[in-house]
């Protein structure tokens, strides 16, 4: 039998993704699962974007220009501007999500065996496309205690070595919320010059800020025109996770033009989807205070319920929706299977993702689960009760 390639073996599972089958095996029962396991927003898409698909009057889907339209970057360029983030179209490659901007960014800056050092806990998917690229993730730890703030920079010193390319963040952070200061930005940018880095920033979740803390690009730092790489995506900040839009940002020209390269071996990013993320670029203000006020609300009950359970311990997030939280287990995964084969109150469940797919270091997060709180209020409080229930009777 003709084997499988050894890359293709140690590609990890998606600790969000492989519970689906228990999970719909629950739904087969006839129980009702609250899902707190993905970060699928409810929020509706802005009807400018919709009606941009529905209303265009183009008789051939052609392929569009491998980097993106060009009045679409124009654009995205105009909105970074409001953003105080001084970019134009040639420093923008559109991409087919910020999945893809991350691989294009790491091909383009690492050789396999490289290194690229990562807070943990990160976005599961980092260790995916490390792998793909045959680069080798060294994690720096974050801690709960400390509510994930960026390690102290000496720990990242530590761990730089001849092969290591770059460090990449997630701002604020997917799995934990955490919005870098400023302070810690700029220690970043000082640590990267001075081992001549890259600085690789996943920004996806840039509106997403709360308690009055505002979000700090490092496209904003002055000096690291060189080495800042920015990654971005419509699909939170405007419900557009179906899209696939997202793009690669940097006013490195041997980056762009090296990224134009595995972009041009992929032709070109989906038309429909970029007409509507251009529509999408003139979504009023007003809905974007609507949302953030929205989730501040859900993100104070959720932690507010979680905080009332005994033995649990939760990190309070500044930014995107997700938190994760300790809790009094020993094994989050068989929990997290056992809430959906074994356990219900009143035909309802919960699906959780556990934490320990987001670290790179064995062993740790396993009492850990990250939650998005993308559902309505009402929901999260019946969720988080459904989940006290659980631990009070969960055997482990």
């Amino acid at each position: 039998m003709p084997s499988i390639s050894t890359k293709g073996l140690s590609m990890p599972e998606s600790p969000i993704r492989k519970l689906v089958p228990f999970a719909e095996d629950a739904k087969k029962r006839g129980i009702h699962v609250i899902h707190l396991n993905i970060g699928q927003p409810d929020i509706k898409t802005p009807k400018i974007a919709l009606d941009a698909v529905k209303n265009n009057t183009l008789e051939v889907l052609a392929y569009s220009r491998t980097e993106g339209s060009e009045t679409y970057r124009e654009k995205i360029a105009a909105y970074y501007k409001k953003n105080s983030i001084i970019v134009t179209a040639q420093d923008i490659i559109v991409t087919t999500g910020g999945s893809e901007a991350l691989s294009f960014a790491m091909g383009s800056i690492a050789d396999p065996q490289d290194e690229i050092i990562i807070p943990e806990p990160f976005y599961a998917n980092y260790n995916g496309f490390a792998t793909a690229a045959g680069v080798t993730v060294v994690p720096v730890v974050s801690k709960i205690e400390n509510n994930f703030a960026l390690p102290p920079i000496e720990e990242f010193e530590k761990l730089i070595t001849p092969r290591t390319k770059a460090i990449l963040i997630c701002n604020p952070g997917n799995p934990t919320g955490y919005l870098y200061s400023k302070e810690e930005i700029k220690k970043l940018a000082a640590i990267v010059k001075k081992h001549d880095l890259f600085l690789v920033a996943d920004e996806v979740y840039r509106e997403f800020t709360y308690d009055g803390k505002e979000h700090y690009s490092i496209l904003q730092e002055e000096g690291l025109e060189d080495n800042a790489i920015v990654i971005d995506s419509v699909s939170k900040r405007y419900s557009m996770c179906g899209a696939r839009i997202g793009c690669l940002v940097s006013k490195n020209k041997a980056v762009v033009k090296t990224a134009m390269k595995f972009a041009q071996a992929r032709l070109s990013p989906p038309t429909y989807a970029q007409i509507a993320s251009e529509a999408a670029l003139e979504t009023p203000a007003s809905y974007f205070t609507d949302v953030i006020d929205e989730y501040v609300e859900r993100r104070n009950i959720l932690i507010a319920e979680l905080e009332q359970v005994e033995g649990v311990v939760v990190a309070k997030p500044q930014g995107a929706f997700y938190c994760i939280a300790a809790l009094p287990i020993k094994d989050a995964d068989h929990f997290a299977k056992w809430l959906l084969e074994d356990f219900n109150v009143d035909g309802k469940t919960v699906m959780v993702a556990p934490a320990a797919g987001f670290y790179a270091t064995e062993g740790l997060g396993k009492n850990q689960i990250r939650i998005a709180y993308v559902l309505d209020k009402e929901e999260l409080i019946r969720a988080v009760k459904i989940l006290k229930e659980a631990l009070a009777v969960y055997k482990g």
